[in-house]
Formats: structure tokens, sequence, C-alpha cells
């Protein structure tokens, strides 16, 4: 009988330093797995070194290697999308290049497919790897996102996890362009198990996140998945309403009780600065709303490909 495909997903931006470690470790960890034969789908996100030369220059030794060329860098929320919508497995794992997502959990996680379950998700039990400040603010992060959305994402699970066929082909009927695919997965659903792990160092390389993209992503993680943010700003809309009635009522009986005095400025001129603040927040939130409506209606395509490149063979 034809044994089941696995389609391993790596987005790949700026890694040349990586690579020459990660197919042989990668490929020794999938040769191990007698039940499963696999592909690798390198999606290469506009990089500006010799990343693309070097994938393609591994695709032509292996056909089981498939190279796919992105138009330029979108992002690799993007990059994780044209992999899903390129892989032909059975199951699909998204994967990072720069090893810190061990590739000899697959079997592990491939044993729970064959249990059953849709999704098999890696949990990160242990960040030492990590800077601390890393730590804290992906914590943060996802106690924020969780306490505001209606999505809830696991904690400490990244990009690392095994799909089946149908959760894969769920995600790829989601229409938006703007895509936080940690709550994409969340959302889908499908019975899912939890497998834990130690997230190692960088083989090689620097991480391509700086702290600007981290809090952008944070955003869009926060705004994609419920409108509690809009919200909010109705009930301290209302807090600060009844505070100035009761302000106003004190006002009124101390002036009858004490007569007339002379308002002081700083009072004033803090209680205009603390509402302007107030509503410059709340407008910069209904700015990232509508932000995300103005983008979603042009209904651009996430990504555009290149080329794509499989054993010495390139297709537009």
């Amino acid at each position: 009988m034809k044994k089941p495909l696995l389609s391993l997903v790596v987005p790949f931006y700026n890694e040349e330093e990586t690579i020459d470690q990660f197919f042989p470790r990668v490929q020794m960890a999938l040769e191990a797995i007698a039940a499963v034969d696999y592909e690798i789908v390198c999606v290469n996100d506009g990089s500006r070194d010799r990343t693309l030369l070097k994938l393609i220059e591994c695709a032509r030794g292996d056909a089981r290697i498939h190279v796919v060329e992105l138009s330029r860098n979108f992002g690799k929320e993007a990059a994780l999308t044209a992999g899903l919508n390129e892989a032909l497995g059975d199951v699909v794992i998204p994967f990072d290049a720069d090893l810190q997502d061990p590739p000899e959990m697959i079997a592990e996680m491939v044993a729970k497919w064959q249990e059953g379950f849709d999704v098999v998700v890696a949990r990160r039990a242990d960040r030492a790897s990590d800077t601390f400040m890393k730590r804290f603010s992906a914590a943060a992060f996802y106690r924020m996102h969780n306490m505001l959305s209606e999505v809830k994402i696991p904690e400490n699970v990244g990009d690392f996890r095994l799909m089946s066929r149908e959760v894969v082909d769920a995600l790829k009927m989601l229409p938006e362009s703007r895509r936080f695919m940690k709550g994409l997965f969340s959302w889908v659903g499908f019975r899912t198990a939890t497998i834990s792990y130690t997230r190692e160092s960088r083989v090689a390389g620097k991480t391509k996140f700086s702290a600007w993209k981290l809090w952008n992503f944070a955003l869009e993680g926060l705004t994609s998945f419920g409108t509690l943010p809009l919200r909010v700003w109705s009930y301290l809309g209302v807090v600060v309403a009844l505070f100035s009635l009761v302000y106003a009522s004190y006002l009124v009986i101390r002036t009858i009780v004490l007569g007339i005095d002379v308002p002081g400025y700083a009072s004033i001129i803090t209680a205009i600065l603390f509402l302007g603040g107030v509503q410059l927040i709340g407008i910069g939130i209904v700015g990232e709303y509508v932000g995300r409506i103005y983008m979603e209606s042009k209904h651009r395509p996430v990504y555009l490909v290149r080329a794509r490149f499989r054993a010495g063979e390139r297709r537009s």
C-alpha cells in the first residue's frame, strides 16, 4: 500500500547560513519515520542573500525538495500560507528554518496523528534559549490576546504543529488577506493533541523579527479575532461620563453650601489632557480596525509566486 505523504512547509528569509545544517538533520529525522513518505516545501520569501541559490541546488539533487520563490518579501504569514497551498501531503507540518524546533519531534507527532488526532501541537515547555525579554513579551502577549479575543491561543505554542489534510483544506477556505496564522490554526478547531518539547537555540544566523516587527505582529493578533478592544472604549466612556456626573453634583452641592470659589488651572488642564489622550487612544484603536477593513476590501492576493523549482526543473 502507498504510504501517506508528509509535507514539511518551511519559510526561508535570508537563511543561507542555516541551510547546510538544515537539510541533513531534517531529512535524517524524516527518513527515520517508516510510516510516511515526505516532501519538503521550501518557500523563499524574497531573500536578499544566497538562500534561493542554495535551495535550488538542494532541490536539483532531491526530488522530494520543492522550492517556491515568491516575487518579493511578503512576510512569514504569507510565506506560510503559500507553503500550505503548495503542500500535497496527507499531513502538513509548518517548520522554521532555524532548527529551534527539533525535527526529531515529528515522529511523535505522526504517532499521535495515527491515533486519530487531526492536529498535534508542540508546546514549548522550556524556552531557556530565548532571552528574558522575549519570554516576558511572549507570555504577556498570550495572556492579553486570550483575554481580549474570542479565539484562544494555547500559550507557548507556535507554528510548529502537525495538521491533517482536512485541517489544511479548511485553512485554505479562509479568505482574509491579513493573516494571523496562530489564530487561524486555533479558529478551525478539530481534534487536537499536545506534546511538549524544549526549544533550542538557532543553529546559525540571527532572528529576522525586530522589536518593531514583533509589536506590529502582536497588534495584528490582538485585532484579528475579536472586537473587545473597540467595546472597551464604550465602557470607558460610560465610566468617565458617570464620574463627570458625580463630580458635577459634588460641585453644585459644595457651591450651595460653601459659596462660589475659583477653579484651579492645574485641575482643568489635567482633565483636558487626560480626556484628550483617552480620545486619541480610542481613535487609534478604531483606526486599526478601519485599516484592516480597508486592506481586506482591496481583495489583493496574499502573495505572488515568481517561480517553482523541483529536481532541476523550473516552472513559472
